[in-house]
């Protein structure tokens, strides 16, 4: 069974940057597809970006331009650069991976508050 931690969560303020990170705990990782969710109070789970196995990048409308969806095979550890951040981008992050999204794959989840 595949685990996955993320980090990299905290306080910025608008426009400000994080990086996200998810490792995972063995090398099949790197044939897996890789998704962060983000979750905020009293909405639904959505997806923020996925990449496949091939790199290929998906992003959300909200999102595009802003955030870069990465991962490091050799690391197994992927990566969700934040940039240009707002209020509204305030959530529990999670990273899921799986050979589809979501799988049942999940982490603990990362807080992202975006605030003043």
């Amino acid at each position: 069974q595949v685990q996955l931690v993320e980090s990299g969560g905290g306080l910025v303020q608008p426009g400000g940057s994080l990086r996200l990170s998810c490792a995972a705990s063995r090398s099949i990782f790197s044939i897996y597809a890789v998704g962060w969710y983000r979750q905020a109070p009293g909405k639904r789970r959505e997806l923020v970006a996925a990449i496949t196995s091939g790199s290929t990048c998906n992003y959300a409308d909200s999102v595009k331009g802003r955030f870069t969806i990465s991962r490091d095979n050799a690391k197994n550890t992927a990566y969700l650069q934040m940039n240009s951040l707002k209020p509204e981008d305030t959530a529990v992050y999670y990273c899921n991976a799986g050979f589809q999204l979501p799988s049942d794959r999940w982490g603990q989840g990362t807080q992202v508050t975006v605030s003043l």
